[in-house]
């Protein structure tokens, strides 16, 4: 995984963004926000009418969901008013939408298996589907697309499938899954992942990584995801196991804190109806009845409960309910190639909030040059500001200013929209 940064690239794709985008290697909301997914895997296709398990996996905490369909070449295909069904549900209960095709699950070893360019021709089928849900749905373009035999043989037709959705006008954050059934056990995946990403024109990637029994150990675990988050290369834990099983016994606690410590996504495997029912997370699709394996996910350390954040999309966040807080901006002096700006953030809730990040758009391509009262990241048109150590604590009724020095072109339009630590803020 050596080589130059992609940072120039996700640039690039930021810029272009229209809704969830990729930049410098995290997933970012259109506003900016970072996006952690902390979900669970529904299996749709096999269990249809099992129509209310979206919304019991969003009352136990999740913000995201993985849901399996099928292309009609091993199973009953998902045709457009289904997915369109999903996706409308999905948007009901406040879940970000990752949509996978299941039958090219170990293509080249299994020999039902769909091919990755045919997935592709699925996905080009739902495009009227998919058009401007770009906030809401991210396109898992096929699960686990490779099995063990010769997975080197993956890198190529991934590259094509990727390239194959970006001509026919796809602008949704794709998801890539491993070789070696999704385990990438073999390094296919982590060697040739840039060679993927920079195939992609709009930098908006993500990488999906399987750990079930190859990962039982907190070093092997680390060492694969720090490995992408060094190379600032975009990774989530795309589904992983706990229980032990005949290959192995997987540690999900070192998954799950690795998560946390990384601040990476990840789904876990699955909500019910496994043909192994000890990897259901809820029996009988009953979230009254979690397995232990259930709570495990939903309520232990480093869990659903404790870490989910709901998208911004939706009104949710990282940091209290929306509401609490309102942004003042103002432009102060301006001398045609350049401005002074002010940035007055308002506490409008009952408590104190500390240690916060204000993320922003700049849409008419401004640059930061220099801040007083935080510290400025900026990619593309993306800006997220941390607090100076005299402005971090904002009192219940309180607010802090923030100065800042940029440069710009012919236009310099005010940012639509603020939030902080995740929350939409009112505008003052």
């Amino acid at each position: 995984m050596g080589g130059p940064s992609p940072a120039a690239h996700a640039e690039e794709g930021g810029a272009q963004a229209t809704g969830l985008h990729i930049s410098n290697g995290r997933l970012l909301e259109a506003n900016g926000n970072d996006f952690v997914m902390r979900g669970v895997n529904h299996a749709h296709t096999w269990y249809p009418d099992e129509t209310q398990s979206l919304a019991d996996i969003k009352e136990l905490g999740a913000n995201t969901v993985r849901v399996v369909l099928s292309n009609g070449h091993r199973w009953t295909e998902n045709g457009p008013e289904d997915v369109a069904g999903v996706i409308d549900q999905c948007k009901e209960n406040r879940l970000i939408c990752v949509l996978e095709v299941h039958d090219t699950t170990g293509y080249g070893e299994e020999p039902a298996a769909s091919s990755l360019d045919q997935a592709a021709d699925y996905w080009i089928g739902l495009r009227d589907v998919l058009a401007g849900e770009e906030d809401y749905v991210i396109v898992n373009i096929g699960n686990e697309p490779w099995g063990n035999t010769d997975p080197a043989g993956w890198t190529q037709p991934t590259v094509e499938a990727v390239r194959k959705l970006r001509d026919a006008g796809f602008r949704h954050t794709i998801m890539i899954d491993a070789p070696n059934w999704g385990q990438d056990w073999q390094g296919v995946m982590r060697a040739d992942a840039r060679t993927v990403y920079e195939a992609d024109p709009t930098g908006n990637l993500i990488f999906s990584i399987h750990m079930y029994s190859v990962y039982n150990t907190a070093e092997k675990v680390d060492d694969y995801l720090d490995a992408f988050v060094d190379a600032r290369l975009p990774i989530v834990i795309g589904e992983f196991g706990g229980p032990a099983d005949q290959w192995g016994d997987p540690d999900e606690d070192a998954m799950m804190a690795a998560a946390e410590r990384l601040d990476l996504g990840y789904l876990a495997w699955s909500w019910s109806g496994n043909t192994d029912p000890v990897l259901d997370l809820a029996i009988d699709f009953d979230p009254s009845r979690l397995s232990s394996w259930g709570e495990r996910i939903f309520h232990g350390p480093d869990g659903i409960a404790r870490t989910a954040r709901e998208a911004t999309v939706f009104g949710g966040g990282t940091g209290g309910t929306p509401g609490t807080c309102s942004v003042g901006y103002k432009v102060v002096g301006d001398w045609g190639s350049g401005f002074q700006g002010e940035i007055v953030i308002r506490n409008t809730g009952a408590s104190a909030i500390d240690d916060w990040t204000l993320a922003f758009a700049l849409a008419d391509g401004q640059v930061i040059r220099n801040m007083w009262g935080g510290t400025p990241a900026q990619d593309g048109a993306s800006v997220r500001v941390t607090p100076a150590s005299y402005t971090k604590s904002i009192p219940a009724g309180g607010s802090v200013t923030l100065g800042f020095l940029a440069g710009r072109g012919g236009s310099n339009t005010a940012p639509a929209s603020f939030t902080l630590s995740g929350s939409a803020c009112s505008l003052a």
